[in-house]
């Protein structure tokens, strides 16, 4: 029983077809802040705006991601919802994800193993119209290539349910993290710069979000702090901009951020 969930925001937050949306996610790579890292990403945090706002910031993390093509097989991916409430973390019920680029089967025993946790919910409506997890897939496919997908819609849920779930799919190199976010909100340009870059603070100093003022996404951002101070990742921002940087009015911009976590060896004393 094959039940897809369709792309939803194809033509309106990226290119519709497959020809256009390729060459723009190639340019978008391409041109791309590349720092050096010592090692490829264990989890990344990307921006899910419209791509003329938000593109050029994901962009800086997926290139970061090239060397892991043919290595994960597996992608747990989160995000905020923006339309349908949910109590904890909701599964789509579908077996695919659907993008002009192709399709992404859903990893069904990830779910599976997933499914005796009391804040594991299944909600195709929370999934239907939501755009934080959809917009990460074509970068995604064009990066890793072949993948299965963990899609996880973050509701309401404490930062140490979304780290339990991270930890039980936490995996190898064969496992990537993709935690889906934007930072402040139509603030104006220098307000959000100053308020972003406190939230950047924060997380680079593995801090916890204080509010959703400071990201969309920062219940799924607590988690994988939470998870990443176990499992001793160190954060590295790439980059950070707001829409008043790329294609937006500087009188009300939402901010944008992309981090690598990395697993780095510590020095033992």
């Amino acid at each position: 029983m094959h039940n897809v969930r369709p792309a939803a925001v194809a033509g309106a937050f990226y290119p519709g077809t497959a020809e256009t949306l390729a060459r723009d996610i190639d340019l978008l790579l391409r041109d791309a802040k590349q720092p050096a890292l010592p090692t490829s990403p264990k989890a990344v945090i990307v921006p899910h705006a419209g791509y003329i706002y938000s593109g050029p910031i994901a962009a800086s993390a997926y290139a970061a991601l090239a060397a892991l093509r043919g290595i994960v097989r597996r992608v747990v991916l989160l995000g905020p919802v923006h339309r349908v409430p949910v109590r904890g973390l909701a599964t789509p019920g579908a077996t695919a994800f659907s993008t002009p680029l192709g399709t992404v089967q859903v990893d069904q025993d990830a779910i599976l193993a997933l499914t005796h946790l009391n804040q594991i919910v299944e909600s195709a409506p929370a999934h239907a119209w939501e755009h934080s997890l959809e917009v990460q897939l074509p970068f995604l496919q064009t990066v890793l290539g072949e993948f299965k997908l963990v899609p996880l819609a973050v509701g309401d849920a404490t930062a140490e349910e979304v780290a339990e779930v991270l930890d039980l799919l936490w995996g190898g190199t064969e496992t990537l993290i993709v935690v889906s976010s934007d930072l402040s909100h139509y603030l104006p340009y220098d307000m959000a710069r100053n308020k972003d870059q406190e939230t950047v603070q924060s997380v680079l100093d593995l801090h916890t979000l204080h509010n959703h003022e400071q990201a969309c996404g920062a219940t799924p951002i607590n988690g994988l702090i939470v998870a990443a101070k176990r499992h001793h990742l160190t954060p590295r921002l790439l980059d950070l901009r707001n829409s008043g940087d790329t294609a937006g009015d500087k009188g009300h911009v939402v901010g944008y951020a992309a981090f690598a976590f990395l697993e780095e060896a510590r020095d033992v004393h």
